[in-house]
């Protein structure tokens, strides 16, 4: 195919939706090829082409076609453009063919009554054309890909709308798809004077919803479009079960709250023992059905259900309602919950190895207490049993141990140490020497590899809330870094009624709530990038002023509107993922950038403490035990001031960035480690902490790597790549070309395209030749000893704590 008929054929609204932009009403929309806060591109139509108008655009203010808008899209070659312009134009002369070959009327069922069994031959046909569809879709394939899903495992469709097309019109196919749903009568006639119908399901990835019999009872389609307003549709007269119907021997179920969650635990689930497991995915979290329900009670040998539901409000909230409703149909039955390091199932696939599931389900927990429940005291097992039961109807998720060891022995630990190397209470380890290094020790145990200065970082800042000058932290990695993940292990750590978890805060919710609903908590932002702007102006108000105040429209008791002035105080610490943490921590005072470890020893680290925990090496118990002794120290700390009699002898090189700012986070932290410190630590007359040099040596450790970060003029996640880049380049003047590097630091194009950007715009690097279709050199402008520069601030911090001890 010649480059003027892909021209002539591939339209730019068919370019621009296959990447999932949509323009507005005028034709613009924002430029997919470098940042852009207001849309600066116009398409245009009547030519097939699109203009930019921002000087930032890699464009250069030329006209762009559609082989041109793939090429800077992908940040692919000329050559490799017109390839995928081809596929774009493959895939919908495929379906022609598949359907014309696979779909002719004598190959379906001709019984034109919806009878049972006419509808699962039609639907069974109609999926197996779907299914074929796959192969010839490089957009369903790379979707499926991006939710973790392999076509090749799994049994998957795709619907591009075409199926009801061919050379000739197929009209007994067209009355069977507008009988079953699959078609959609809109009265108008197409340009050739022919009927024109709607496609249901249209650009959907489409899943099998079977009956008792195993056959295709309806079917369930998920929009590839993720800026589309609707993404779930299920065919009319929804029947069947996804992935089927579990078998009789099953004695452990699964539940998902989606059809994808569920799809991803068949296809990709490796490591765990499925005799005796079954598998089923509820409709949302009001999807659980009468058939659902019909299908559980037909399975004699069931002895536990596991909820693998959303860490979001509603799927915390479904999780409840239902666990209560089977508790009261199945008194015997063992309810269980997983607590996801992602949203959700297919999110924590992504972001982990396969493996991570079958440790989720080693570490599941109880919902509901159970009657056999073991103390170890026998004179109070009557007593505790009872006080057991009563919590459990009220308070479903808590952790069980915890709260019946404080009805047996109020403000103490846990009456025997799960560590036996560690004293026995919470008071004994607060109070024994080298107390920091001992709790990083134990958060490691908790389920935190690695990250050492981090995870200590982190905490401090996690407990700040409860002082009156909360810290804030930002935790900076590229997609898939763990970052996500890591926040929530540290938010694990404090006790459970003071943690409040957020995916999405929406533009006025804040403002929303209660005067002191948000005092003296700690709150987790999983995305802050998909934050707006009016939601991150309140969350900057809370972390500056503490505070947000705002005038309201209520009605009084005769219903007439009147103004009312309405506060809500906002005394917490947060802790927040974000892949772009400058552009955040520029606003908002009192907060700390980290960034993910993303090395290769990181990686081998996570990797070989999940082989061990799969292998038997660690117990199952030793993360819930750590959890638990941590949220008891907590307890045990009390508010207190500080005053630190070193302030003033304390100082930062001058070669730190935004020094004012880093000189308050650094007394901060200071700060935090004497609280920390308050059972070792002298108390003035009015009650205040009195730092020590040890608590200033402790927090300068801790605080370092932040410290290095505010020297550096290159963020976290860019300085870890250019460090990696400068060993795989070695020489200076050497050339490179990114796909070269791409393969060798096994990282994303978008991860490489954001980085290259990024450093050639500060000059780090520069291209030196090359063409795009054979690909655009590059070589290292700036060869910046980053190693020297940390080791003159640390030698700097060093020399001023040991003239401290001097004096």
């Amino acid at each position: 195919m010649e480059i003027p008929e892909i021209k002539s054929r591939l339209s730019i609204a068919k370019v621009v939706s296959y990447y999932g932009l949509k323009p507005d009403k005028h034709a613009r929309l924002s430029c997919p090829f470098h940042e852009d806060k207001t849309p600066s591109m116009q398409l245009y139509y009547k030519t097939q082409t699109a203009f930019c108008f921002s000087s930032a655009c890699p464009t250069n203010g030329k006209s762009v076609d559609v082989i041109d808008f793939i090429m800077y899209r992908e940040n692919c070659s000329k050559h490799e453009a017109i390839n995928k312009a081809k596929n774009l134009l493959g895939v919908e002369s495929e379906f022609v063919k598949s359907t014309e070959s696979n779909l002719q009327p004598e190959n379906l069922p001709a019984v034109p009554e919806q009878s049972e069994n006419s509808r699962s031959l039609f639907l069974t046909s109609m999926f197996q054309y779907f299914k074929n569809a796959v192969h010839n879709s490089k957009p369903a394939r790379d979707y499926l890909g991006s939710r973790c899903l392999d076509y090749r495992e799994i049994e998957v469709g795709f619907n591009g709308g075409q199926f009801h097309h061919g050379k000739r019109r197929d009209e007994m196919l067209i009355e069977q798809c507008l009988q079953y749903g699959l078609l959609l009568d809109k009265n108008i006639l197409s340009r050739t004077g022919e009927k024109a119908f709607g496609v249901f399901g249209k650009w959907c990835i489409c899943f099998a919803l079977k009956n008792k019999s195993g056959e295709v009872a309806s079917l369930y389609f998920r929009s590839t479009l993720e800026n589309s307003d609707n993404k779930h549709f299920y065919l009319k007269n929804r029947s069947g079960l996804y992935p089927c119907y579990p078998e009789k021997n099953t004695k452990t179920l699964i539940l998902t709250e989606s059809i994808i969650d569920a799809a991803c635990l068949t296809g990709t689930l490796r490591g765990v023992p499925f005799g005796g497991w079954g598998l089923l995915a509820c409709f949302g979290t009001n999807g659980l059905t009468d058939e659902h329900r019909r299908a559980i009670r037909e399975l004699p040998e069931l002895q536990e259900i596991v909820f693998a539901f959303d860490m979001d409000d509603a799927g915390k909230s479904a999780v409840k309602k239902y666990a209560n409703t089977f508790k009261s149909e199945y008194p015997d039955l063992k309810i269980t919950t997983l607590k996801l390091p992602g949203k959700d199932i297919n999110e924590t696939l992504q972001g982990h190895n396969e493996s991570i599931f079958a440790e989720l389900l080693g570490n599941r927990k109880e919902i509901f207490v159970s009657t056999e429940l073991k103390i170890g005291i026998s004179q109070n097992k009557n007593e505790v049993l009872k006080t057991a039961t009563t919590e459990s109807k009220s308070e479903v998720f808590d952790a069980t141990t915890t709260k019946v060891a404080k009805s047996l022995k109020s403000n103490t630990a846990p009456a025997t140490s799960p560590f036996r190397e560690e004293p026995g209470s919470s008071l004994d380890f607060l109070t024994a020497p080298g107390l920091l290094s001992r709790l990083n020790g134990l958060i490691g145990r908790a389920g935190i590899v690695g990250e050492e200065e981090s995870r200590m970082l982190l905490f401090l800042i996690v407990i700040s809330y409860m002082n009156r000058q909360p810290l804030h932290a930002l935790v900076q990695g590229s997609s898939g870094s763990g970052k996500t993940h890591i926040i929530n292990r540290i938010a694990d750590l404090m006790p459970p009624e003071d943690v409040l978890r957020f995916t999405r805060i929406t533009e006025s919710s804040l403002y929303n709530w209660g005067e002191f609903d948000l005092f003296n908590k700690v709150v987790v932002i999983e995305d802050l990038d998909g934050l707006k702007e009016d939601a991150l102006y309140a969350l900057r108000e809370f972390i500056s002023n503490q505070i947000l105040r705002s005038s309201v429209t209520i009605k009084d008791k005769k219903g007439n509107n009147r103004s009312q002035h309405k506060i809500v105080k906002g005394q917490f610490s947060s802790l927040s993922a974000t892949t772009k943490g400058e552009t955040y921590e520029d606003n908002m005072s009192r907060s700390f950038l980290l960034a993910v470890d993303e090395s290769a020893e990181q990686t081998q680290k996570i990797i070989d403490y999940q082989n061990r925990r799969i292998a038997g090496e660690i117990s199952p118990d030793e993360q819930t035990k750590a959890i638990n002794f941590i949220q008891s120290l907590i307890r045990k700390l009390k508010h207190y001031e500080i005053v630190n009699p070193y302030a003033t002898k304390l100082h930062l090189p001058e070669k730190v960035h935004k020094v004012r700012r880093l000189n308050e986070m650094y007394q901060s932290v200071i700060k935090q480690v004497t609280f920390l410190n308050q059972y070792q630590r002298k108390i003035t007359n009015d009650n205040r902490l009195i730092t020590e040099i040890e608590d200033i040596e402790q927090a300068t450790e801790i605080l370092f790597e932040s410290i290095v970060l505010k020297v550096d003029e290159l963020d976290g996640s860019l300085r870890q790549f250019f460090e990696r880049l400068k060993k795989y380049v070695k020489d200076e003047g050497k050339e490179f070309v990114l796909r070269d590097v791409r393969q060798h630091l096994n990282i994303s194009k978008t991860q490489m395209f954001r980085h290259i950007q990024s450093l050639t715009e500060l000059e780090y690097i520069k291209q030196s030749g090359g063409y795009y279709n054979t690909g655009i050199k590059y070589r290292i402008a700036y060869w910046d000893n980053y190693q020297k520069i940390r080791s003159e601030v640390k030698e700097f911090l060093l020399k001023q704590i040991e003239q401290l001890k001097s004096t």
